[in-house]
């Protein structure tokens, strides 16, 4: 153990206590005359500072700049830019990483409780733990603190039956040139940033298949959301669709198979603004309540399910990077259940079509 009694040249006294690197009496004495050389020079003080963690505000731009620029989508950097610059830097901004505890991000939370739902501050409090854990991986800090993440309710989604889609496709057939957008919307579950990006080259007509490679968020062309590309195949009847339209709008010769259709612009993509009305007077003719895009993403993958389609089978068409995020259309598949319970009944009784009554009167 090295201890220091100095006095600086303006009559300021220091003391340093340090453990010595090299646990020998030489080592230890080593490492004395660097500390009283540093104290001497002055530079003691600056190398102490320099091995202290930085503070919030100073390591955000730096995780901004060196992370998250090169590792993040470009509509998921401007999502993470925004958090931080409105909730997590004004309250950790001035404290040091390494300072940060459960006790602050569970003030953090008491404070932000007041007025956002618990699923974005769940949202907030995983940007602060990649954060932190990038600060951590850079040898900035030791650990990660502890984070409770808050209890959210399973988030509600909107989806047709089977009679309300083909209302709404009989619906928008007055309008082709959005009739075929929303019948891929129902048939396929593609996102709406996937069906604006989709090109005649990622349509496969002979293998019957559509090949997802990107996606255009907040107008940026990138990757899908999950990152990754994935096929889709196409029914006999969308795919007869297909070729209607491709018939109908080859003159233009866009790359995109939905595209602007006259006027300066005719053959350049579609922002999600101008599809916003087209689905809404498709929807008032078929007297449907609020749709939007997502929710044919939403109704694709219902009606797959209630169809006995295996939640697996139904991740990979949907392009969802984990199960749980598809097993919020497991109960409208109540057959698969009933019949896995009925398995456990003997063989003579293992007939899941028996009738309630039947089983009351004993027939």
């Amino acid at each position: 153990m090295i201890h220091i009694e100095f006095t600086h040249p303006n009559g300021r006294r220091q003391t340093v206590r340090k453990v010595s690197p090299v646990q020998t009496r030489r080592g230890a004495e080593a490492y004395e005359r660097q500390l009283r050389n540093a104290l001497l020079t002055g530079t003691y003080d600056k190398e102490a500072q320099a091995d202290q963690a930085p503070t919030f505000r100073v390591f955000a731009r730096e995780f901004q700049t060196n992370y998250v620029a090169t590792n993040n989508k470009p509509s998921t950097q401007r999502s993470k830019e925004r958090v931080l610059r409105l909730h997590l830097i004004p309250f950790f901004g001035y404290m040091r990483l390494d300072a940060i505890g459960p006790r602050h991000i569970e003030r953090y939370k008491a404070t932000k409780l007041k007025d956002y739902s618990r699923k974005t501050l769940n949202n907030h409090l995983t940007i602060l733990r990649k954060l932190l854990e990038t600060a951590r991986e850079w040898g900035l800090i030791d650990k990660v603190p502890s984070i409770r993440w808050l209890k959210a309710a399973k988030p509600e989604f909107r989806w047709l039956d089977f009679a309300e889609a083909e209302r709404l496709l009989e619906a928008s057939r007055c309008e082709p040139e959005w009739r075929m957008m929303i019948l891929l919307g129902l048939r396929t579950g593609l996102r709406q940033g996937e069906l604006l990006a989709l090109r005649w080259q990622d349509v496969c007509f002979e293998a019957r298949r559509i090949a997802v490679r990107q996606a255009v968020a907040e107008g940026i062309l990138g990757t899908p959301k999950s990152g990754r590309a994935r096929e889709v195949p196409l029914s006999p009847a969308t795919l007869a669709e297909f070729v209607r339209h491709q018939a109908r709008y080859r003159h233009l010769r866009s790359p995109w198979v939905f595209c602007q259709l006259d006027g300066d612009h005719a053959g350049e993509m579609l922002t999600k603004g101008m599809c916003k009305w087209p689905l809404r007077r498709a929807r008032d003719r078929a007297d449907l309540e609020a749709l939007g895009w997502h929710d044919l993403r939403h109704s694709f993958a219902s009606h797959l399910a209630m169809r006995g389609v295996p939640l697996k089978a139904i991740q990979e068409l949907l392009g969802h990077s984990t199960i749980e995020m598809t097993m919020r259309y497991a109960h409208l598949a109540p057959s698969t259940l009933i019949d896995a319970v009925a398995a456990l009944d003997p063989q003579q009784h293992h007939d899941s079509t028996t009738s309630l009554l039947e089983l009351k009167t004993g027939s």
